[in-house]
Protein backbone atom coordinates (compact mmCIF):
# COMPACT_ATOMS: atom_id res chain seq x y z
CA UNK A 1 0.00 0.00 0.00
CA UNK A 2 3.03 2.28 0.08
CA UNK A 3 3.95 4.59 -2.76
CA UNK A 4 1.85 5.49 -5.77
CA UNK A 5 1.20 3.97 -9.18
CA UNK A 6 -0.18 7.26 -10.55
CA UNK A 7 1.88 9.21 -13.08
CA UNK A 8 3.87 12.09 -11.60
CA UNK A 9 2.31 14.62 -13.96
CA UNK A 10 -1.18 13.62 -12.81
CA UNK A 11 -0.23 14.18 -9.17
CA UNK A 12 1.62 17.39 -9.97
CA UNK A 13 -1.33 18.92 -11.80
CA UNK A 14 -4.08 17.60 -9.50
CA UNK A 15 -5.81 19.95 -7.04
CA UNK A 16 -5.07 19.28 -3.37
CA UNK A 17 -7.34 19.47 -0.35
CA UNK A 18 -7.06 18.85 3.38
CA UNK A 19 -10.19 17.00 4.57
CA UNK A 20 -11.86 17.75 7.86
CA UNK A 21 -10.71 15.74 10.90
CA UNK A 22 -13.46 13.08 10.72
CA UNK A 23 -12.88 12.70 6.97
CA UNK A 24 -9.13 12.26 7.55
CA UNK A 25 -9.93 9.57 10.12
CA UNK A 26 -12.18 7.82 7.60
CA UNK A 27 -9.43 8.14 4.99
CA UNK A 28 -6.87 6.41 7.20
CA UNK A 29 -9.34 3.61 7.98
CA UNK A 30 -10.02 3.17 4.27
CA UNK A 31 -6.30 3.03 3.46
CA UNK A 32 -5.56 0.56 6.26
CA UNK A 33 -8.31 -1.86 5.23
CA UNK A 34 -10.33 -1.35 8.43
CA UNK A 35 -13.35 -0.37 6.30
CA UNK A 36 -13.16 -3.42 4.03
CA UNK A 37 -14.91 -3.94 1.63
CA UNK A 38 -14.92 -0.19 1.01
CA UNK A 39 -12.04 1.09 -1.12
CA UNK A 40 -13.00 4.75 -1.10
CA UNK A 41 -15.61 7.37 -0.29
CA UNK A 42 -19.18 6.55 -1.28
CA UNK A 43 -20.88 8.01 -4.33
CA UNK A 44 -24.53 8.91 -4.81
CA UNK A 45 -25.73 5.45 -5.84
CA UNK A 46 -24.26 3.82 -2.72
CA UNK A 47 -25.56 6.61 -0.46
CA UNK A 48 -29.07 6.29 -1.88
CA UNK A 49 -29.06 2.51 -1.46
CA UNK A 50 -27.68 2.85 2.06
CA UNK A 51 -30.41 5.31 3.06
CA UNK A 52 -33.11 3.14 1.50
CA UNK A 53 -32.19 -0.38 2.66
CA UNK A 54 -29.01 -0.25 4.75
CA UNK A 55 -26.87 -1.78 2.00
CA UNK A 56 -24.55 -0.54 -0.71
CA UNK A 57 -25.74 -0.44 -4.30
CA UNK A 58 -24.30 -3.91 -4.97
CA UNK A 59 -26.17 -5.37 -1.98
CA UNK A 60 -23.20 -5.47 0.42
CA UNK A 61 -24.29 -4.80 4.02
CA UNK A 62 -22.70 -1.64 5.41
CA UNK A 63 -23.74 0.35 8.50
CA UNK A 64 -23.19 4.07 7.80
CA UNK A 65 -22.24 6.59 5.14
CA UNK A 66 -18.52 7.30 4.62
CA UNK A 67 -18.38 10.56 2.70
CA UNK A 68 -16.08 13.37 1.66
CA UNK A 69 -16.94 16.97 0.84
CA UNK A 70 -14.65 19.46 -0.91
CA UNK A 71 -15.00 23.18 -1.67
CA UNK A 72 -16.62 24.10 -4.96
CA UNK A 73 -13.35 25.46 -6.38
CA UNK A 74 -11.70 22.03 -5.91
CA UNK A 75 -14.61 20.18 -7.52
CA UNK A 76 -14.69 22.60 -10.44
CA UNK A 77 -11.06 21.78 -11.26
CA UNK A 78 -12.04 18.19 -12.00
CA UNK A 79 -12.63 16.73 -15.46
CA UNK A 80 -14.50 13.49 -14.83
CA UNK A 81 -14.40 12.58 -18.50
CA UNK A 82 -10.62 12.55 -18.46
CA UNK A 83 -8.82 9.88 -16.37
CA UNK A 84 -5.97 12.29 -15.80
CA UNK A 85 -8.26 15.09 -14.68
CA UNK A 86 -10.28 13.49 -11.94
CA UNK A 87 -7.63 13.08 -9.24
CA UNK A 88 -7.57 15.03 -5.95
CA UNK A 89 -4.50 14.83 -3.73
CA UNK A 90 -5.68 14.60 -0.12
CA UNK A 91 -3.24 16.06 2.40
CA UNK A 92 -2.83 16.12 6.18
CA UNK A 93 -3.17 19.42 8.12
CA UNK A 94 0.54 20.16 7.50
CA UNK A 95 0.05 19.82 3.75
CA UNK A 96 1.82 16.46 3.33
CA UNK A 97 0.16 14.22 0.69
CA UNK A 98 -1.66 11.25 2.23
CA UNK A 99 -3.70 9.77 -0.61
CA UNK A 100 -4.89 10.23 -4.16
CA UNK A 101 -8.66 10.17 -4.67
CA UNK A 102 -9.81 9.11 -8.13
CA UNK A 103 -13.18 10.84 -8.32
CA UNK A 104 -15.90 8.93 -10.15
CA UNK A 105 -18.87 10.95 -8.85
CA UNK A 106 -19.33 14.56 -7.78
CA UNK A 107 -22.45 16.50 -6.83
CA UNK A 108 -23.30 19.86 -5.21
CA UNK A 109 -24.21 19.92 -1.52
CA UNK A 110 -25.19 22.79 0.76
CA UNK A 111 -22.86 25.52 2.01
CA UNK A 112 -20.82 25.75 -1.19
CA UNK A 113 -19.46 22.22 -0.78
CA UNK A 114 -19.47 19.30 -3.20
CA UNK A 115 -19.74 15.64 -2.35
CA UNK A 116 -17.17 13.47 -4.11
CA UNK A 117 -16.97 9.69 -4.34
CA UNK A 118 -14.25 7.39 -5.60
CA UNK A 119 -11.42 5.07 -4.65
CA UNK A 120 -8.36 6.16 -2.66
CA UNK A 121 -4.72 5.16 -3.00
CA UNK A 122 -2.03 5.83 -0.43
CA UNK A 123 0.75 8.27 -1.25
CA UNK A 124 4.10 8.25 0.51
CA UNK A 125 5.12 6.06 3.42
CA UNK A 126 1.95 6.19 5.47
CA UNK A 127 2.30 9.36 7.51
CA UNK A 128 4.12 10.74 10.51
CA UNK A 129 3.43 11.70 14.10
CA UNK A 130 3.87 10.16 17.53
CA UNK A 131 3.38 6.42 18.04
CA UNK A 132 3.34 5.54 14.36
CA UNK A 133 4.54 2.04 15.33
CA UNK A 134 1.14 1.43 16.93
CA UNK A 135 -0.83 2.38 13.80
CA UNK A 136 -0.87 -1.16 12.48
CA UNK A 137 -3.26 -2.31 9.77
CA UNK A 138 -5.91 -4.93 10.59
CA UNK A 139 -3.93 -7.45 8.53
CA UNK A 140 -0.78 -6.78 10.60
CA UNK A 141 -2.66 -7.03 13.89
CA UNK A 142 -4.48 -10.23 13.00
CA UNK A 143 -1.11 -11.82 12.20
CA UNK A 144 -0.03 -11.10 15.78
CA UNK A 145 -3.13 -12.47 17.52
CA UNK A 146 -3.20 -16.00 18.93
CA UNK A 147 -6.01 -18.32 17.78
CA UNK A 148 -9.26 -18.22 19.71
CA UNK A 149 -11.33 -15.48 21.26
CA UNK A 150 -10.20 -11.86 21.20
CA UNK A 151 -11.58 -9.38 23.72
CA UNK A 152 -11.60 -5.84 22.33
CA UNK A 153 -11.52 -2.75 24.54
CA UNK A 154 -11.74 0.71 22.99
CA UNK A 155 -9.76 2.78 25.49
CA UNK A 156 -10.90 6.33 24.79
CA UNK A 157 -10.18 7.25 28.43
CA UNK A 158 -7.30 6.35 30.78
CA UNK A 159 -7.71 3.00 32.51
CA UNK A 160 -8.21 3.34 36.26
CA UNK A 161 -8.49 0.42 38.67
CA UNK A 162 -12.25 -0.16 38.16
CA UNK A 163 -11.83 -0.47 34.39
CA UNK A 164 -8.72 -2.62 34.81
CA UNK A 165 -10.62 -4.97 37.14
CA UNK A 166 -13.47 -5.28 34.63
CA UNK A 167 -11.05 -6.00 31.79
CA UNK A 168 -9.19 -8.65 33.80
CA UNK A 169 -12.46 -10.35 34.81
CA UNK A 170 -13.81 -10.39 31.23
CA UNK A 171 -10.54 -11.71 29.75
CA UNK A 172 -10.34 -14.41 32.41
CA UNK A 173 -13.99 -15.45 32.00
CA UNK A 174 -13.70 -15.71 28.21
CA UNK A 175 -10.17 -17.12 28.19
CA UNK A 176 -9.59 -14.48 25.52
CA UNK A 177 -6.57 -12.54 24.28
CA UNK A 178 -6.87 -8.81 24.97
CA UNK A 179 -6.73 -6.21 22.20
CA UNK A 180 -6.65 -2.59 23.39
CA UNK A 181 -7.69 -0.12 20.69
CA UNK A 182 -6.74 3.51 21.44
CA UNK A 183 -8.50 6.26 19.41
CA UNK A 184 -5.82 8.68 18.18
CA UNK A 185 -7.50 11.13 15.81
CA UNK A 186 -8.27 13.83 18.33
CA UNK A 187 -8.85 14.60 22.00
CA UNK A 188 -10.88 12.00 23.85
CA UNK A 189 -13.92 12.62 26.07
CA UNK A 190 -11.57 13.81 28.84
CA UNK A 191 -9.87 16.30 26.53
CA UNK A 192 -6.55 14.44 26.60
CA UNK A 193 -4.45 14.70 23.42
CA UNK A 194 -4.01 11.31 21.73
CA UNK A 195 -0.33 10.91 22.63
CA UNK A 196 -1.11 11.52 26.32
CA UNK A 197 -3.90 8.93 26.20
CA UNK A 198 -1.49 6.39 24.68
CA UNK A 199 1.06 7.04 27.46
CA UNK A 200 -1.63 6.70 30.12
CA UNK A 201 -2.82 3.36 28.71
CA UNK A 202 0.74 2.04 28.54
CA UNK A 203 1.25 3.15 32.16
CA UNK A 204 -1.48 0.65 33.13
CA UNK A 205 -0.09 -2.20 31.08
CA UNK A 206 1.40 -4.07 34.04
CA UNK A 207 -2.07 -4.08 35.65
CA UNK A 208 -3.83 -5.87 32.79
CA UNK A 209 -3.59 -9.31 31.20
CA UNK A 210 -1.15 -9.79 28.29
CA UNK A 211 -2.43 -7.51 25.54
CA UNK A 212 -1.88 -6.30 22.00
CA UNK A 213 -2.21 -2.51 21.77
CA UNK A 214 -3.06 -0.70 18.55
CA UNK A 215 -3.70 2.97 17.75
CA UNK A 216 -6.79 3.45 15.57
CA UNK A 217 -8.10 6.68 13.98
CA UNK A 218 -11.56 6.58 15.54
CA UNK A 219 -13.09 10.02 15.92
CA UNK A 220 -16.48 10.68 17.57
CA UNK A 221 -18.88 12.51 15.30
CA UNK A 222 -21.56 13.40 17.83
CA UNK A 223 -23.90 10.57 16.78
CA UNK A 224 -23.65 7.73 19.30
CA UNK A 225 -25.35 5.16 17.11
CA UNK A 226 -23.17 5.94 14.10
CA UNK A 227 -20.05 5.95 16.26
CA UNK A 228 -21.02 2.59 17.77
CA UNK A 229 -21.65 0.96 14.41
CA UNK A 230 -18.35 2.19 13.00
CA UNK A 231 -16.44 1.07 16.09
CA UNK A 232 -17.98 -2.37 15.82
CA UNK A 233 -17.04 -2.62 12.17
CA UNK A 234 -13.45 -1.54 12.82
CA UNK A 235 -13.07 -3.83 15.86
CA UNK A 236 -14.26 -6.77 13.77
CA UNK A 237 -11.75 -5.93 11.04
CA UNK A 238 -8.95 -6.12 13.62
CA UNK A 239 -10.00 -9.63 14.65
CA UNK A 240 -12.08 -8.84 17.75
CA UNK A 241 -14.72 -11.46 18.62
CA UNK A 242 -16.03 -9.97 21.89
CA UNK A 243 -16.22 -6.33 22.96
CA UNK A 244 -16.25 -4.97 26.51
CA UNK A 245 -18.63 -2.04 26.24
CA UNK A 246 -17.34 1.24 27.70
CA UNK A 247 -20.53 3.23 27.26
CA UNK A 248 -22.57 2.94 24.09
CA UNK A 249 -23.69 -0.53 23.00
CA UNK A 250 -21.58 -1.85 20.16
CA UNK A 251 -23.35 -4.18 17.77
CA UNK A 252 -22.92 -5.64 14.35
CA UNK A 253 -19.88 -7.14 12.60
CA UNK A 254 -20.65 -10.45 14.31
CA UNK A 255 -19.35 -9.26 17.69
CA UNK A 256 -20.56 -10.36 21.10
CA UNK A 257 -21.00 -7.46 23.51
CA UNK A 258 -20.15 -7.74 27.20
CA UNK A 259 -21.79 -5.11 29.40
CA UNK A 260 -19.74 -4.70 32.59
CA UNK A 261 -21.44 -4.62 35.96
CA UNK A 262 -20.79 -1.78 38.38
CA UNK A 263 -17.75 -2.30 40.59
CA UNK A 264 -16.88 -0.82 43.95
CA UNK A 265 -13.76 -0.80 46.11
CA UNK A 266 -13.96 -3.08 49.14
CA UNK A 267 -12.36 -1.39 52.15
CA UNK A 268 -12.03 -4.74 53.92
CA UNK A 269 -9.35 -6.19 51.63
CA UNK A 270 -8.60 -3.52 49.01
CA UNK A 271 -10.20 -5.41 46.11
CA UNK A 272 -12.63 -4.26 43.42
CA UNK A 273 -15.78 -6.38 43.45
CA UNK A 274 -19.31 -6.28 42.13
CA UNK A 275 -20.94 -3.35 43.86
CA UNK A 276 -23.90 -5.32 45.21
CA UNK A 277 -21.57 -7.83 46.87
CA UNK A 278 -20.08 -5.22 49.24
CA UNK A 279 -21.96 -3.84 52.27
CA UNK A 280 -22.57 -0.09 51.81
CA UNK A 281 -20.44 0.80 54.83
CA UNK A 282 -17.44 -0.99 53.31
CA UNK A 283 -17.63 0.22 49.72
CA UNK A 284 -16.10 3.12 47.86
CA UNK A 285 -17.60 3.98 44.50
CA UNK A 286 -15.50 4.68 41.42
CA UNK A 287 -14.75 8.33 40.76
CA UNK A 288 -16.56 9.92 37.84
CA UNK A 289 -14.59 11.59 35.03
CA UNK A 290 -15.76 14.96 36.39
CA UNK A 291 -14.44 14.13 39.86
CA UNK A 292 -11.09 13.02 38.43
CA UNK A 293 -10.86 16.23 36.39
CA UNK A 294 -11.66 18.33 39.46
CA UNK A 295 -8.91 16.70 41.51
CA UNK A 296 -6.39 17.29 38.73
CA UNK A 297 -7.56 20.89 38.20
CA UNK A 298 -7.06 21.68 41.89
CA UNK A 299 -3.74 19.88 42.14
CA UNK A 300 -4.94 17.16 44.52
CA UNK A 301 -3.46 13.65 44.13
CA UNK A 302 -5.59 10.93 42.60
CA UNK A 303 -6.23 8.31 45.32
CA UNK A 304 -4.14 5.18 44.89
CA UNK A 305 -7.11 2.93 45.68
CA UNK A 306 -8.67 4.26 42.46
CA UNK A 307 -5.77 5.03 40.10
CA UNK A 308 -2.43 3.24 39.68
CA UNK A 309 0.43 5.66 40.52
CA UNK A 310 1.97 5.33 37.05
CA UNK A 311 -1.32 6.33 35.42
CA UNK A 312 -1.77 9.21 37.86
CA UNK A 313 1.75 10.45 37.03
CA UNK A 314 0.93 10.58 33.30
CA UNK A 315 -2.33 12.42 33.93
CA UNK A 316 -0.64 15.01 36.14
CA UNK A 317 1.99 15.56 33.44
CA UNK A 318 -0.56 16.36 30.78
CA UNK A 319 -3.13 18.00 33.03
CA UNK A 320 -1.28 19.90 35.74
CA UNK A 321 -3.17 22.07 38.22
CA UNK A 322 -4.90 24.96 36.55
CA UNK A 323 -2.48 27.45 38.08
CA UNK A 324 0.31 25.81 36.06
CA UNK A 325 -1.69 25.22 32.88
CA UNK A 326 -1.88 27.35 29.76
CA UNK A 327 -4.78 29.78 29.58
CA UNK A 328 -6.42 32.09 27.04
CA UNK A 329 -8.36 35.03 28.46
CA UNK A 330 -10.40 36.31 25.53
CA UNK A 331 -12.14 39.70 25.81
CA UNK A 332 -14.92 40.62 23.36
CA UNK A 333 -17.14 43.68 23.06
CA UNK A 334 -17.89 46.82 21.05
CA UNK A 335 -15.21 49.31 20.14
CA UNK A 336 -15.05 51.70 23.09
CA UNK A 337 -16.45 49.17 25.55
CA UNK A 338 -13.25 49.24 27.61
CA UNK A 339 -12.13 45.73 26.76
CA UNK A 340 -8.63 46.72 25.61
CA UNK A 341 -8.09 48.90 28.67
CA UNK A 342 -9.24 46.16 31.05
CA UNK A 343 -7.16 43.57 29.17
CA UNK A 344 -4.04 45.74 29.47
CA UNK A 345 -4.76 46.28 33.15
CA UNK A 346 -5.12 42.53 33.67
CA UNK A 347 -1.85 41.83 31.84
CA UNK A 348 -0.03 44.50 33.89
CA UNK A 349 -1.42 43.12 37.15
CA UNK A 350 -0.32 39.59 36.30
CA UNK A 351 3.14 40.76 35.24
CA UNK A 352 3.57 42.64 38.50
CA UNK A 353 2.72 39.55 40.53
CA UNK A 354 5.03 37.32 38.48
CA UNK A 355 2.55 34.43 38.69
CA UNK A 356 2.26 34.01 34.95
CA UNK A 357 4.12 34.54 31.70
CA UNK A 358 1.70 36.86 29.93
CA UNK A 359 1.33 37.84 26.27
CA UNK A 360 -1.12 40.61 25.38
CA UNK A 361 -2.70 40.31 21.92
CA UNK A 362 -4.31 43.72 21.46
CA UNK A 363 -6.69 44.02 18.54
CA UNK A 364 -5.03 47.06 16.95
CA UNK A 365 -1.52 45.69 17.36
CA UNK A 366 -2.54 42.33 15.90
CA UNK A 367 -4.16 44.11 12.94
CA UNK A 368 -0.86 45.88 12.27
CA UNK A 369 1.60 43.05 12.91
CA UNK A 370 -0.28 39.80 12.23
CA UNK A 371 -3.24 40.66 10.02
CA UNK A 372 -1.91 43.47 7.85
CA UNK A 373 -3.85 43.60 4.59
CA UNK A 374 -7.09 42.26 6.01
CA UNK A 375 -10.17 44.41 5.66
CA UNK A 376 -13.38 44.47 7.68
CA UNK A 377 -15.57 42.13 5.67
CA UNK A 378 -17.09 39.25 7.60
CA UNK A 379 -14.55 36.83 6.09
CA UNK A 380 -11.61 39.06 7.02
CA UNK A 381 -12.93 39.66 10.54
CA UNK A 382 -13.28 35.90 11.00
CA UNK A 383 -9.79 35.35 9.63
CA UNK A 384 -8.36 37.95 12.02
CA UNK A 385 -10.02 36.41 15.09
CA UNK A 386 -8.97 32.90 14.07
CA UNK A 387 -5.37 34.07 13.70
CA UNK A 388 -5.52 35.58 17.16
CA UNK A 389 -7.06 32.36 18.48
CA UNK A 390 -4.32 30.24 16.90
CA UNK A 391 -1.49 32.39 18.29
CA UNK A 392 -3.15 32.48 21.72
CA UNK A 393 -3.55 28.69 21.72
CA UNK A 394 0.12 28.18 20.83
CA UNK A 395 1.14 30.46 23.70
CA UNK A 396 -1.11 28.51 26.04
CA UNK A 397 0.15 25.16 24.71
CA UNK A 398 3.49 26.02 26.28
CA UNK A 399 1.91 26.89 29.64
CA UNK A 400 1.76 30.65 29.07
CA UNK A 401 -1.21 32.98 29.41
CA UNK A 402 -2.52 34.85 26.39
CA UNK A 403 -4.77 37.87 26.93
CA UNK A 404 -6.61 38.77 23.70
CA UNK A 405 -9.01 41.64 23.15
CA UNK A 406 -10.42 41.85 19.61
CA UNK A 407 -13.99 42.97 18.98
CA UNK A 408 -14.69 39.39 17.77
CA UNK A 409 -18.31 40.09 16.79
CA UNK A 410 -19.17 36.61 15.44
CA UNK A 411 -19.97 33.60 17.58
CA UNK A 412 -18.44 31.07 15.16
CA UNK A 413 -15.02 32.71 15.25
CA UNK A 414 -15.09 32.92 19.06
CA UNK A 415 -16.07 29.25 19.21
CA UNK A 416 -13.14 28.41 16.93
CA UNK A 417 -10.77 30.26 19.28
CA UNK A 418 -12.17 28.31 22.24
CA UNK A 419 -11.77 25.04 20.35
CA UNK A 420 -8.16 25.81 19.42
CA UNK A 421 -7.32 26.45 23.07
CA UNK A 422 -8.95 23.16 24.03
CA UNK A 423 -7.00 21.25 21.40
CA UNK A 424 -3.83 22.78 22.85
CA UNK A 425 -4.73 21.38 26.28
CA UNK A 426 -5.31 24.89 27.64
CA UNK A 427 -8.11 26.69 29.42
CA UNK A 428 -10.29 29.37 27.85
CA UNK A 429 -12.09 32.18 29.65
CA UNK A 430 -14.40 34.37 27.57
CA UNK A 431 -14.99 37.83 29.06
CA UNK A 432 -17.85 39.76 27.49
CA UNK A 433 -17.39 43.47 28.10
CA UNK A 434 -21.07 44.27 27.67
CA UNK A 435 -20.93 48.06 27.82
CA UNK A 436 -24.02 49.35 25.95
CA UNK A 437 -23.55 50.68 22.43
CA UNK A 438 -24.76 54.16 23.31
CA UNK A 439 -22.08 54.48 25.99
CA UNK A 440 -19.42 53.29 23.55
CA UNK A 441 -20.62 55.91 21.04
CA UNK A 442 -20.37 58.64 23.65
CA UNK A 443 -16.77 57.68 24.34
CA UNK A 444 -15.79 57.28 20.65
CA UNK A 445 -12.12 57.92 21.39
CA UNK A 446 -11.09 57.04 17.82
CA UNK A 447 -13.97 58.85 16.12
CA UNK A 448 -15.07 55.64 14.42
CA UNK A 449 -18.74 55.82 15.36
CA UNK A 450 -19.02 59.42 14.15
CA UNK A 451 -17.51 58.46 10.81
CA UNK A 452 -19.81 55.43 10.55
CA UNK A 453 -22.91 57.53 11.33
CA UNK A 454 -21.80 59.99 8.66
CA UNK A 455 -21.47 57.22 6.10
CA UNK A 456 -17.70 57.64 5.86
CA UNK A 457 -16.93 54.21 7.33
CA UNK A 458 -18.60 50.94 6.47
CA UNK A 459 -18.64 47.66 8.40
CA UNK A 460 -18.68 49.27 11.84
CA UNK A 461 -19.78 46.75 14.46
CA UNK A 462 -23.05 47.87 16.04
CA UNK A 463 -23.84 50.36 13.29
CA UNK A 464 -24.01 48.55 9.96
CA UNK A 465 -22.46 45.25 10.98
CA UNK A 466 -23.91 42.92 13.64
CA UNK A 467 -22.48 41.94 17.00
CA UNK A 468 -23.54 38.44 18.04
CA UNK A 469 -23.77 38.68 21.80
CA UNK A 470 -22.09 35.73 23.55
CA UNK A 471 -24.24 33.25 25.43
CA UNK A 472 -21.23 31.27 26.67
CA UNK A 473 -19.15 33.95 28.40
CA UNK A 474 -17.58 32.90 31.69
CA UNK A 475 -17.67 36.52 32.88
CA UNK A 476 -19.74 39.56 31.87
CA UNK A 477 -18.59 43.11 32.66
CA UNK A 478 -20.16 46.50 32.05
CA UNK A 479 -17.69 49.37 32.39
CA UNK A 480 -20.46 51.98 32.54
CA UNK A 481 -20.46 52.18 36.33
CA UNK A 482 -17.23 50.47 37.39
CA UNK A 483 -13.67 51.67 37.06
CA UNK A 484 -10.95 49.87 35.16
CA UNK A 485 -9.22 48.72 38.39
CA UNK A 486 -12.54 47.35 39.64
CA UNK A 487 -13.06 45.49 36.35
CA UNK A 488 -9.55 44.06 36.56
CA UNK A 489 -10.24 42.91 40.11
CA UNK A 490 -13.40 41.13 38.96
CA UNK A 491 -11.47 39.24 36.29
CA UNK A 492 -8.70 38.41 38.76
CA UNK A 493 -11.26 37.17 41.28
CA UNK A 494 -12.72 34.84 38.64
CA UNK A 495 -9.26 33.49 37.75
CA UNK A 496 -8.37 32.93 41.40
CA UNK A 497 -11.73 31.35 42.25
CA UNK A 498 -11.39 28.90 39.36
CA UNK A 499 -7.79 27.99 40.14
CA UNK A 500 -6.08 29.69 37.20
CA UNK A 501 -4.08 32.05 39.42
CA UNK A 502 -2.64 31.54 42.90
CA UNK A 503 -4.54 33.47 45.61
CA UNK A 504 -2.55 36.12 47.44
CA UNK A 505 -2.28 35.82 51.20
CA UNK A 506 -1.49 38.61 53.59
Amino acid sequence: MNGSMLPEDVLRDAPSYTPRPHELADLELLLSGAYTPLTGFLGRADLAALARRGRLADGTPWPVAVTLEVPAEVAQDLDLGNPGGRTIVLTDPEGAPVAALEVTDAWPNTGGLWGVGGSVQRLGDGGHGPFQRLRRTPEEVQALLPPGRVLGVIADRPLHRPQLAQIAHAARTLAAHLLIMIPVSGPGPDGLPPEALVRAVFAARDRMPPATIVAVPLLPRGDEMRDALLRARVAGAYGVTHVLSTGEMLSGAGLRVLVPRDLAYDNRDGQWRWREDIPPRNRRLALSPAEIADLLDRGFPLPEWHTPPAVAKELVRVRPPRRHRGLVVFFTGFSGSGKSTVARGLADHLRESGDRTVTLLDGDVVRRELSAGLGFSRADRDRNVRRIGWVAAEIARHRGMAVACPIAPYAAARAAAREMAGLAGAGFVLVHVATPLEICEQRDRKGLYARARAGQLRGMTGIDDPYEEPSDAELVLDTTEITVPEAVELVMAHLVENGWVEPKHG
